[in-house]
């Protein structure tokens, strides 16, 4: 079955180039369109009556609509999306009605998407050397856009020679997963949805598009929209961090690994790569990632977690499906050597029942590690400080989170459930979800080691503890 592909133009004050732009859709493309969408956001001028005259003379599949009120150069975009949506379409290409990119470029948006190998296409003005400028683009544009656009490849973790084009092609399919209403109704939609394409790990292909600068009246405000860019790209960098909440994006149920070499996991694999191989009781094992890495350093693995995450049945010798609110599961008799209780006791309202249950099944000579949050970090010292103590999606204040905990109340829950601690080390911030990288990141690393030493209980994210069992418990 052939795909249905749509055309959305966007016009707004357009009623001298929209008849045109329309025109110069290929006639190639013209049998495989089924509906092409005019969305009116608005205009003062004659817009929407130019559609209507257009649509009444023409053989196209026109759609002409005229939003009741001017909705932004997103918001257009959000309504247009959801009629795809609605129409059933597969595939929508965005097009212009002021004419600055060229219709004639559709056919090679088009080609990834037919051949299932993208999930959105950009058409992209840097590709061809030179062309930007040789196209009218005013020099201070073409500077803002290389700027811009390597800010945002660094933070972002893409490969874009472009962020800026607003010639987009995008599977109606990518666009139901990625929450593109939470975008907002600026100029900057255009970043957002990268960002979440992005984060949904969504396939983004660009081909090379000419560069048209005409009489067209630009409505940026170069300087507001470049502040806005660079704050969403923050604003999601730091709430993958666990820093502020980012609407653009949601949290799914897995709990991604932290990679960097400070961070709470790397230090918990660290724990078993001198470790005396034994059997791993992993409680809240997520998908099976952190257990990976123990099972390669030779310890054999029990996971147990109140969620199945796909795959985590080939990442662990045993996986036990179990509210650990509640406790261990009865199934679980054995003994083991070691308990791993990673980012775990901080989700439950009452940990006791379960780290009772973990010291029962704990061999004489055995050790439970456990990481957990530090809520007397200066970021959350900071937010409550300033009266805007809320919560993040993740980090510290993840909104899963049901309580808080230091050092110090941490070690006095595990004393108080039969472990004497041997050590609590602090971990520095996840400086890869940051966006902070490479040579970047050493300087950085070093100086959150030499604050963590003075003051740990201040710049410490995380503290990994060990303990043995009391004797006298």
């Amino acid at each position: 079955m052939e795909p249905r592909i749509g055309i959305l133009v966007v016009a707004y004050n357009a009623e001298k180039t929209l008849a045109a732009t329309l025109d110069r859709i290929p006639q190639s493309l013209q049998d495989q369109v089924v509906e092409i969408i005019v969305s009116d956001d608005h205009s003062a001028d004659s817009t929407y009556h130019v559609g209507l005259e257009y649509q009444e003379g023409s053989r196209l599949p026109l759609t002409v609509i005229r939003q009741p009120h001017n909705l932004g150069y997103g918001g257009n975009q959000k309504a247009g999306y959801h009629l795809a949506i609605e129409h059933d379409l597969d595939i929508i290409v965005m097009l212009h009605g002021d004419g600055q990119y060229a219709p004639e470029s559709m056919p090679d948006l088009l080609q990834p998407l037919l051949a299932g190998k993208a999930d959105a296409v950009f058409g992209s003005r840097m590709m061809i050397k030179g062309g930007a400028l040789k196209g009218g683009m005013p020099l201070y544009k073409f500077v803002g856009n290389k700027i811009l656009t390597r800010f945002e490849n660094a933070l972002l973790g893409s490969s874009l020679s472009e962020f800026h084009s607003g010639y987009r092609a995008y599977s109606v399919d990518a666009l139901k997963k990625i929450g593109f209403q939470r975008c907002a109704d600026g100029f900057h939609f255009d970043t957002q949805i990268i960002i979440q394409l992005l984060h949904h790990d969504q396939r983004i292909v660009e081909v090379p598009i000419p560069t048209y600068y005409g009489d067209e009246i630009s409505y940026v405000n170069g300087m507001a929209y470049a502040f806005d860019v660079v704050r969403d790209v923050l604003t999601y960098r730091l709430h993958r961090a666990g820093f502020g909440n980012d609407v653009l994006t949601e949290v799914g149920p897995e709990y991604a690994i932290k990679d960097d070499p400070d961070s709470s996991h790397a230090m918990l694999l660290e724990y078993f790569d001198t470790a005396t191989p034994g059997t791993v009781l992993d409680l809240g094992c997520s998908g099976g990632l952190l257990a990976e890495g123990m099972a390669k350093r030779g310890q054999h693995v029990i996971g147990v977690d109140a969620v199945e995450i796909d795959g985590v049945r080939d990442r662990v010798e045993a996986f036990y499906l179990a509210d650990l609110a509640k406790g261990l599961p009865k199934e679980l008799t054995q003994s083991v050597d070691y308990v791993v209780m990673g980012d775990l006791i901080e989700h439950l309202a009452d940990p006791a029942p379960l780290l009772r249950d973990a010291r029962a099944h704990l061999a004489p000579n055995g050790r439970l590690i456990t990481s957990v949050p530090n809520f007397s970090h200066w970021y959350p010292r900071l937010r409550t400080l300033l009266g805007r103590f809320d919560y993040d999606q993740r980090g510290i204040l993840d909104a899963t989170h049901l309580r808080f905990y230091t050092r110090k109340s941490m070690t006095a829950l595990l004393a108080s459930n039969g472990f004497h601690v041997l050590s609590a080390k602090p971990t520095g911030l996840p400086l890869s979800a940051i966006g902070i990288h490479g040579l970047m990141a050493k300087p950085v690393r070093f100086l959150s080691g030499v604050l963590m030493k003075l003051w740990p209980t201040l710049f410490g994210y995380q503290f990994v503890l060990e303990a043995e069992l009391q004797d006298s418990f």
